[in-house]
């Protein structure tokens, strides 16, 4: 039996574990350019941020919203709402992290903390501004692979798939934006690389929320994966955009955003 045909055979949630276990190793991967011995440019850096930016956004709509929109139809309320409810409540819900969980945005010069106040160490809040928008990500994929068990035309484990790929490939710039700044402030390089990759921790377990989740109650399909789209966005307007702009590079950086949109999209549409 080949491990395409052994995933294929797994319960959905193990299959959601599997893929979030994916897109958190790729979060360690970029974790690990810390031991490199030449950081990559300001520039690269800028791109890769866009890059990461233009995936969630076509991830957003091709693997979330577009089937959310398709299994509205023929409900007992019209065919936007679901979408619109869920979406909106995704980026709310974000907001609220946003404003409670003390973090810091690595990217950005002269960053100053956001959230309630605390006492925590400056790395500590970078960690957490990473792992504050892994879980929409983990979330996302979690919710893709729910949506097949429960037989939705439009959710196929391609598309599932596709969305895990196009996640794990942003996360790399991800990791990379946490262990850096960490290596700036002094830590060591094992130090860095470890409170990176840890950022990503958090994308298995919202994976197999929201496999569970829609698995158990599966009405609120449509309203799951709009709500996991709207936190997607929020951190790409909010975060991930203005950061890839920050350094200068902006004419490249809005490249990276078409590229990234482009794969996402390409993957999305081949392997759906």
């Amino acid at each position: 039996m080949s491990i395409v045909d052994w995933f294929v055979e797994q319960n959905p949630i193990i299959q959601a574990l599997i893929a979030t276990l994916f897109t958190w190793g790729v979060t360690a991967l970029g974790a690990a350019g810390v031991f490199l011995a030449k950081r990559p440019s300001r520039r690269t850096f800028d791109v890769m941020l866009g890059f990461a930016a233009g995936v969630m956004i076509a991830a957003s709509y091709w693997s979330l919203l577009a089937p959310a929109i398709e299994m509205s139809e023929g409900g007992p309320v019209p065919v936007w709402v679901p979408a619109s409810v869920g979406f909106l409540l995704g980026a709310i819900f974000l907001r609220i992290c946003d404003m409670l969980l003390p973090h810091i945005h690595p990217a950005m010069p002269n960053a100053k903390p956001e959230g309630i106040k605390t006492t925590w160490q400056r790395s500590v809040l970078l960690v957490l501004a990473i792992t504050l928008h892994n879980i929409p990500e983990g979330l996302a994929v979690g919710v893709a692979f729910g949506a097949v068990a429960a037989g939705m035309p439009s959710a196929t484990l391609a598309a599932a798939v596709a969305l895990a790929i196009g996640i794990g490939i942003q996360n790399f710039p991800e990791g990379l934006a946490v262990s850096m700044p960490l290596r700036r402030e002094g830590m060591s390089r094992f130090k860095s690389f470890w409170y990176g990759q840890l950022s990503g921790v958090v994308e298995p377990i919202a994976g197999v929320i929201g496999a569970a989740i829609v698995i158990i109650a599966q009405p609120i399909l449509p309203y799951a994966l709009s709500f996991a789209a709207g936190a997607m966005i929020f951190v790409v307007v909010e975060e991930l955009i203005p950061e890839s702009q920050a350094g200068g590079h902006s004419d490249a950086a809005t490249m990276g955003v078409v590229v990234g949109f482009t794969v996402m999209m390409v993957l999305d549409v081949a392997l759906g």
